[in-house]
């Protein structure tokens, strides 16, 4: 996530390395890359140059600590101003209402439809919702056959009209539906075009207009940069949404959406979302974001993310299993499973501090899992509870029964051998990125 950005600001705070203070000489050279880095990521052009003399006014201003280098302070100075520039607080959605219903907007291929299954499923689990979708989207043939089967992997109900293409009194009988049946919340899915027509934001405005609903959200394709933005602005001069959602945050996002939206439309980030997994969404907090950015982690969402995988009785039974040298295949595999739901792993490594530079180079490929899954599945019970008993024929018979190599077998028995040994002692960052440089999935390049 943003890791271009993250390089380049990083290489700006290198030229005040190395100084005694903070003069208007370096804190001009560093504030000169870092707009640089700024507009090569595509962030709207005012809003850097106001971020930049922001920063400039409070570093000239600042005393600087004996104990802190002013490479250090500049650093902090930069983190709260991008705190400050993405909302500085978290904005929670509302959902007082019965039912509560929200509208989803934004342009296609923004991701709308497979976050409106992600919100619906995340206010369930989370904050206990009984929630119900409704397809809104009249005009792409595939939008209401792509609800109705995500719908049925969370287990949430779709409404739809066959042969009906008025968005509006699908929206409205669909309520009426959801109140019926009794669900405490509605999602409404809707058409987006490729590019903003006068048709369709006065469609949207009329389904605001009908339904009145609690929340407007506003789906932001991340990767579009400054042309998020600017559509932000059009939708919101008709719509006037709540609030932003970024997705697509695990592709080739360069954070200039993230950076400029709030800025120019004065709404906040609500959530963010990553991938096609439908867990992978996250309540935006500017401050961990800022976090990611200039490299420090996330721990927080991190132990979040853990927290919702991770059974607290399980983790109990496990750690007695590891204090009797009882920990075998089946619970590192239990592990490993856990671990897929959180989402893409090197996203996840780089919410560890130190770590996600460590990992920048190395490709890491989450479907590899499926090799280990496969090798410990092709394991008898008594091979997985005890695999020092793994000769030379059985591994053969493994690496036969799994479709991979002998040597992927005994990769996998020794980086099981040194998690166990790990597991028994405090590991920090660089323990756990040789652990996973270690794993046959993990390949590093030079």
């Amino acid at each position: 996530m943003f890791e271009s950005l993250s390089e380049r600001l990083e290489q700006s705070f290198k030229i005040l390395k190395g100084q005694g203070r903070i003069t208007d000489i370096n804190v001009a050279e560093t504030l000169k890359e870092v707009r640089r880095a700024l507009l090569d990521a595509d962030v709207n052009y005012k809003t850097a140059k106001n971020f930049t003399d922001s920063v400039k006014q409070k570093a000239l201003g600042q005393k600087i600590l004996v104990a802190v280098q002013p490479g250090q302070m500049m650093v902090k100075i930069v983190h709260d101003e991008l705190v400050e520039l993405m909302g500085s607080t978290h904005v929670d959605i509302n959902l007082k209402g019965n039912p509560v219903v929200i509208l989803i907007a934004g342009l296609q291929g923004s991701g709308k439809t497979t976050f409106s299954a992600k919100l619906a499923s995340y206010l369930r689990s989370k904050r206990g919702k009984s929630p119900m979708m409704i397809a809104g989207d009249v005009y792409r043939p595939a939008a209401i056959e792509q609800l109705k089967i995500l719908g049925q992997q969370i287990n949430v109900p779709v409404y739809t009209e066959e042969g009906n293409n008025n968005p509006v009194k699908i929206a409205q009988s669909g309520i009426r539906e959801a109140k019926r049946l009794g669900h405490d919340l509605v999602v409404i899915d809707t058409a987006g075009r490729l590019a903003i027509d006068e048709q369709m934001m006065n469609e949207i405005a009329a389904i605001k207009k009908a339904v009145d609903p609690q929340e407007v959200l506003f789906v932001v394709d991340s990767m579009t940069g400054q042309d998020a933005v600017n559509t932000a602005r059009e939708f919101n001069e008709k719509l006037d949404f709540d609030g932003v959602v970024l997705t697509k945050l695990d592709g080739d996002t360069r954070g200039g959406a993230a950076l400029s939206i709030r800025s120019v439309v004065d709404k906040p980030i609500k959530f963010i979302s990553s991938g096609e997994k439908l867990e992978s969404i996250e309540v935006f907090h500017p401050e961990r974001l800022a976090d990611r950015i200039l490299g420090m982690g996330d721990i927080v969402t991190l132990v979040e993310k853990a927290q919702e995988q991770f059974d607290v009785e399980e983790a109990r039974k496990i750690q007695k299993k590891i204090a009797k040298n009882q920990f075998g295949l089946d619970d590192f595999l239990n592990q490993v499973q856990q671990i897929k739901k959180m989402g893409n792993v090197k996203d996840l490594a780089g919410m560890i501090p130190g770590v996600g530079k460590a990992l920048k180079n190395m490709d890491i490929d989450d479907n590899a899992f499926k090799g280990i899954e496969a090798i410990i599945h092709s394991m008898t019970p008594l091979e997985r509870t005890a695999p020092e008993i793994l000769n030379g024929s059985r591994r053969k018979r493994i690496a036969d029964g799994s479709g991979t190599s002998v040597q992927d077998v005994n990769r996998l028995v020794k980086q099981f051998d040194e998690t166990r040994k790990m597991m028994k002692m405090m590991t920090g960052g660089k323990n756990a990125v040789r652990a996973l440089s270690n794993m046959p999935q993990f390949r590093g390049k030079p």
